[in-house]
């Protein structure tokens, strides 16, 4: 496991060409949000997926979340009607992630939910440019064991994984993130909507 350190307040500024890179060859990288410290990955790979449940040691029914880049690309994947889409420009981007209805794509997405999906969009610039870049969605949950709590301290994301069989391809540390909770996520498909997390 590769840990590169990088200064958070230069973070928006990098090109994150190496990060691009290895994203597109299936790897898993630990990367900082707006909220935690997550294991981005392509939500189009197969192995790359297989590999953040195997990290995480979560179970393949426990579906994952996905960042995806803005509307157009969250309405390719999921049905939203336009009471929804008045909603989520209010809240994206932001800390809020929603549960839809999935859509059937010819896009194939691993990891996730058979009749929904769970999406957000991040408000970090380099979660942004790396969605923007690679032009897919990608895996938004966070960078902790199952059943342990994430968090946006790296010393106590790395002292999970100390010792583990299955570890990520890369860690971006950008020291500890600003305090913030796990994104909100707020269950769309029933009505009326249901806070499955504060």
């Amino acid at each position: 496991m590769r840990i590169l350190k990088i200064n958070y307040k230069k973070l928006e500024k990098l090109k994150l060409k190496l990060v691009i890179s290895l994203l597109r060859q299936g790897k898993v990288i630990i990367f900082p949000t707006d909220t935690v410290y997550i294991p981005v990955a392509d939500a189009t790979n197969k192995k790359a997926v297989k590999k953040v449940f195997q990290i995480k040691q979560r179970s393949q029914k426990n579906p994952l979340p996905l960042f995806v880049k803005d509307i157009k690309a969250a309405r390719k994947l999921a049905r939203i009607d336009k009471v929804q889409e008045k909603f989520l420009k209010t809240v994206w981007p932001g800390k809020v992630t929603v549960v839809l209805k999935r859509k059937k794509t010819k896009m194939v997405i691993y990891g996730v939910a058979k009749d929904t999906i769970a999406l957000r969009i991040p408000s970090f610039k380099p979660v942004n440019f790396l969605l923007k870049k690679l032009n897919k969605p990608l895996v938004g949950t966070s960078a902790n064991i199952s059943g342990k709590p994430p968090s946006g301290n790296m010393k106590k994301v790395l002292r999970q994984f100390k010792g583990k069989k299955y570890l990520p391809d890369l860690v971006i540390d950008a020291g500890n993130l600003p305090k913030s909770k796990p994104s909100i996520v707020l269950d769309l498909t029933t009505f009326p909507p249901k806070i499955k997390r504060v």
